[in-house]
């Protein structure tokens, strides 16, 4: 045996070595993304229930600010009314 034909065949045994590896690597990366993509969908899921929950308690600050929006709106005529009776009575 010659170093010609020792070396070709130490060529082609790493070679299919290396095809193993990256076959190994991906199915293993292959496996990894499955992994990722369930973790995406379950985040998904519950950013969406949130999302629910959320805009429930959005339209509840809403209808509180406009209730107090109307009651500072009644407060402040009420008192512009006694303070231009009082400008009216002294002229």
């Amino acid at each position: 045996m010659d170093i010609n034909t020792f070396l070709s065949v130490l060529l082609y045994v790493s070679a299919i070595v290396l095809i193993i590896v990256f076959i190994i690597v991906g199915i293993k990366l292959i496996t990894i993304l499955d992994k990722v993509d369930k973790i995406t969908d379950d985040v998904s899921n519950k950013v969406d229930s949130f999302s629910g929950a959320i805009s429930t308690f959005s339209k509840a600050a809403n209808g509180l600010a406009n209730i107090s929006n109307s009651m500072v709106f009644g407060v402040s005529s009420a008192v512009s009314k006694i303070f231009n009776k009082k400008m009216k009575e002294e002229d």
